[in-house]
């Protein structure tokens, strides 16, 4: 061990994460001792990873978190979530940034923090590549050219920030890809609750607990959008055509427009959903590179509507991964088994109920004769506490059927996953 470099040495302590380990670790000798002070350059303080934390007052863990920082010189990520700390005062946390500013690449921050200030002015024009911020309020942003020329990725939590603010903030940092949000308070001038952001280079943007009346996002690059818990009368966004990954998860919305340009899409992963379904489909028909389709627990807007496979089958060719959820409407599938055309690359299918009948399992004798290549079959269901007479014979007959069904296609791996 004295011959490893110090360098490596730096790069264990690293990879030890919690900040507690590391400075254990370091007593180990004087050489640890140095590399920690001059190679280190991970350091984690969170509230999960000592049970003391919880205990010590916000002053005394200001002090121990200042103490701890102050004695290394390289830090790159820092990571700093108290979550069961009320709050910490602005100066120390000032402090940490405005000394670590020089050579840190990923934050973390997750501390309500009094008084307020703006984290963004202190950490602009650096190397910053990742910002992760949580239970914080950010306002004042100023325009500036590449305030922050390194960030790709950004990330939002319980924040509050202005329409306006959120704006400049992206306007900012021109190499940014990555845009998460999860509950934001974001304040419109409008009455009608719209707000439009805008980004030459985003790629990825996921937003979850949040509403709005109009949401407009123009980005040309987007390859990756993800929708969950959230509320709109109308989502839209203008882009180029790359979108590759579409995911929404109960969402409700009036309107979704994801523009015409869908032939980039590979997959579409949707949840929880109401949706008028030959809107929906017109948008997405032209994904003929498609290898992933999910439809789970949607509700159809209109009660005539059903998905047959033929549809499925023709309009998506490459598909080698089908999700579908039964649902049996007035005697009538949601997905029904019209056609004749085969799912010949699909090699994954998941299928589940959330109220099982005796049509299920015609179902799913009807799916696995549709993909001739399948491979692992994986079938979801919901087992109530209390079952009926009905539901016993139910289940009993599935059962039998699951035998034959296994020695009919041995070449395929059956898998269940029971609620």
């Amino acid at each position: 061990m004295e011959h490893l470099p110090v360098e490596v040495i730096g790069n264990i302590l690293s990879h030890l994460g919690s900040a507690r380990d590391v400075v254990i670790a370091s007593a180990t000798c004087r050489k640890w001792r140095e590399a920690w002070r001059s190679h280190l350059h991970t350091l984690t303080f969170n509230s999960s990873d000592w049970p003391l934390y919880h205990e010590l007052t916000p002053n005394r863990l200001e002090i121990l978190i200042t103490q701890t920082i102050l004695q290394t010189k390289a830090l790159q990520c820092l990571t700093i979530s108290m979550d069961d700390v009320h709050e910490f005062s602005a100066a120390p946390v000032i402090a940490w940034l405005m000394y670590t500013r020089d050579s840190l690449r990923r934050l973390h921050y997750n501390v309500r923090t009094t008084p307020n200030f703006n984290i963004f002015e202190k950490c602009g024009r650096q190397k910053l590549e990742v910002l992760a911020l949580a239970r914080n309020s950010i306002s004042g942003v100023e325009p500036s050219y590449q305030k922050f020329p390194f960030l790709k990725s950004l990330s939002l939590s319980f924040v509050s920030i202005s329409a306006l603010d959120l704006s400049l903030l992206l306007s900012v940092c021109p190499r940014l890809e990555i845009l998460s949000m999860v509950s934001p308070e974001i304040a419109v001038s409008d009455s009608h609750a719209s707000m439009e952001l805008s980004s030459t280079s985003l790629k990825d943007f996921y937003v979850e607990s949040f509403g709005l009346d109009k949401f407009v996002l123009e980005a040309d690059l987007l390859e990756n959008l993800h929708l969950k818990d959230c509320t709109f009368e109308v989502f839209e966004l203008i882009g180029k055509g790359t979108l590759k990954v579409l995911k929404v998860d109960d969402v409700s919305v009036i309107h979704l427009d994801i523009g015409d340009n869908t032939e980039n899409l590979e997959i579409v992963d949707v949840s929880n959903f109401t949706i008028m379904w030959p809107k929906f489909y017109h948008m997405i028909s032209k994904a003929s590179n498609l290898h992933r389709l999910r439809l789970w627990g949607v509700v159809f807007d209109d009660e005539d509507e059903v998905v047959d496979l033929e549809t499925i089958s023709v309009c998506f060719p490459r598909l080698l991964h089908l999700s579908l959820s039964y649902d049996l409407r007035d005697g009538v599938l949601n997905y029904g088994l019209q056609g004749s055309s085969l799912l010949v690359n699909v090699a994954v299918l998941e299928l589940g109920w959330t109220s099982i009948s005796d049509l299920f399992s015609e179902w799913v004798a009807g799916l696995l004769e549709r993909c001739p290549n399948l491979k692992k079959l994986t079938i979801y269901g919901f087992v109530s506490e209390v079952k009926t007479h009905e539901e016993c014979q139910i289940f009993a007959k599935f059962t039998e059927f699951i035998i034959h069904l296994g020695r009919k296609y041995m070449h395929v791996k059956v898998e269940f996953e029971y609620e």
